[in-house]
């Protein structure tokens, strides 16, 4: 007999890290929007779902609005998640309080992964080093030419698949599983599959 719902300890680290970049992979190949994929294969490995917290996501896909220009969205995503789990909250916004530096620090830790695999965070920058050159996707011609090069089917996948892993892996190695065993108490399971 498995563990209860809301009881992930640290032996769970490899398997729930694996299941992330296979659902962001799954998520991004066929319902497409990089940081809603990351926010819903992240939620859906852990067990948990946010509405709001993906509704949120939706307009951070490719690099903002899908200019390129701004942050990838599948590490939007993953700071979305941490946010979630180690955030300021609204009751408590003040300029003394400290959880907020503390995401800044575990937001590092996702930033770092990314450098680490493609040497920045910037949708546009990730685009040239996996595709050789970036695509403005607002055009369709260019966005044709980025889905003829393996966008949707195999590109695009892999880099979400990678963000979504790695935020597992930093809720886990940042200590964060106090708090996301308890919001695992407090939200329902992940529904949508």
């Amino acid at each position: 007999m498995g563990k209860p719902r809301g009881i992930i300890t640290p032996e769970d680290k490899e398997r729930l890290a694996q299941r992330a970049y296979e659902l962001g992979y799954y998520h991004e190949s066929h319902e497409r929007n990089c940081s809603q994929s990351a926010v819903a294969a992240i939620m859906e490995a852990l067990d948990f779902q946010d509405d709001s917290v993906f509704k949120a996501s939706t307009p951070l896909a490719g690099g903002g609005a899908v200019f390129g220009d701004s942050g990838c969205g599948a590490y939007y995503g993953g700071l979305l998640i941490i946010g979630l789990l180690k955030g300021r909250s609204v009751d408590n916004f003040i300029a003394e309080e400290t959880a907020r530096f503390r995401s800044f620090e575990i937001g590092r830790a996702l930033h770092r992964k990314f450098i680490d695999k493609y040497g920045t965070v910037i949708c546009r920058d990730i685009m040239t080093k996996v595709y050789g050159r970036p695509f403005w996707m607002v055009d369709p011609y260019e966005f044709k030419r980025m889905e003829k090069a393996g966008g949707h089917t195999t590109v695009c996948p892999e880099v979400v698949g990678n963000g979504a892993r790695w935020a597992i892996e930093v809720i886990f190695e940042e200590n964060l599983l106090s708090e996301l065993n308890e919001l695992l108490k407090n939200t329902p399971p992940y529904t949508v599959k």
